[in-house]
């Protein structure tokens, strides 16, 4: 697999890593998620699927791994599955705070996820995550950072992130919204001490959704990791999405490249010159597999135009229920 460094001082990764939002808890907003998962969503059923993932894409050279505190058990089925292996020493873990999983494993709770940037909730959320991930974690990032939210304005917060810093930790940012740019930019920015503060941003990029690049291209001369997550929208950039299936512009490129429209999305992602990992979000092995294709079957595939407005795109996002 092809690899990147993780910013100008971070580990060297496989450029396509493994984001384990989709298979930490039953409820989520990917498409087709019921013919992913099947009837059983039980915490054993899904620990068992995300190492069963887990051990394929390191096989298949992934080194990158993502996770939340917000991702139902995923940081916790990741710690297990780091400990049953225990050979493995080189993945690179990035992980987030900022959102607590409140759904009870429940995909009907009305509440999936709440979100808190305050500074008491970094350092419950840290020390959870420390306990789960120890030294293999090696990114911690702000969830879904936003000019509103207030959090680049609050020094005592700014002040225990760059203390982490200062302990080796490689501090980041990750974006959501039709203002993703503007919130990269204000990030840019943002100093502790006389020193940037942050190296590192992952966004949404994707051929519906392209808006944040030339911020994202900021960010990578500034020297930033930057990593692309929601490269098939959520499923809909591939061949059971309504922007990937028979018939649209991307499932008909697909069909006459003989590849599958996700492979074909994700390759899109990764000619960026400014990206240094793009994310599967993959539940199956099937998906996974289809995904690692990027790097031999969607390179050479050229397509229309057929990008969103943001506001739209964001939108639509929004109004996808989690099942």
């Amino acid at each position: 697999m092809e690899t990147a460094t993780l910013g100008r001082d971070g580990p060297r990764v496989g450029r396509i890593g493994l984001g384990l939002a989709a298979i930490g808890r039953p409820a989520y907003i990917t498409t087709d998620r019921a013919a992913d998962l099947g009837r059983d969503r039980s915490m054993d059923a899904l620990r068992a699927r995300t190492w069963q993932l887990l051990d394929e894409a390191y096989a298949s050279g992934v080194r990158y791994l993502d996770v939340a505190r917000s991702y139902g058990s995923a940081e916790a089925f990741l710690s297990g599955w780091l400990a049953s292996r225990a050979d493995i020493h080189d993945v690179v873990v990035g992980s987030k705070w900022g959102y607590t999983y409140v759904g009870g494993w429940d995909t009907e709770a009305p509440v999936q996820e709440v979100k808190d940037l305050s500074l008491a909730n970094f350092e419950r959320q840290y020390a959870e995550t420390r306990a789960l991930l120890a030294d293999h974690l090696r990114l911690y990032q702000v969830h879904s950072l936003t000019i509103e939210s207030g959090a680049m304005d609050d020094e005592p917060l700014l002040a225990a992130l760059a203390r982490r810093r200062q302990d080796g930790l490689l501090i980041g940012i990750t974006t959501t919204g039709p203002r993703q740019g503007d919130t990269i930019r204000r990030a840019l920015e943002v100093q502790v001490d006389g020193v940037p503060l942050f190296s590192s941003v992952q966004a949404t990029w994707n051929l519906l959704e392209p808006s944040a690049g030339p911020a994202l291209s900021e960010a990578s001369a500034a020297g930033w990791a930057v990593i692309v997550k929601e490269a098939v929208a959520n499923g809909r950039l591939t061949h059971v999405g309504d922007a990937g299936g028979e018939g649209t512009p991307l499932g008909r490129a697909a069909a006459s490249a003989h590849v599958t429209p996700d492979a074909i999305a994700i390759a899109a992602a990764l000619a960026q010159p400014w990206v240094s990992v793009v994310l599967s979000g993959a539940a199956t092995i099937e998906q996974l597999t289809s995904n690692l294709h990027a790097f031999d079957d969607g390179a050479a595939v050229e397509i229309a135009d057929i990008a969103e407005p943001p506001e739209q795109y964001w939108a639509a996002r929004s109004a996808r229920p989690w099942t």
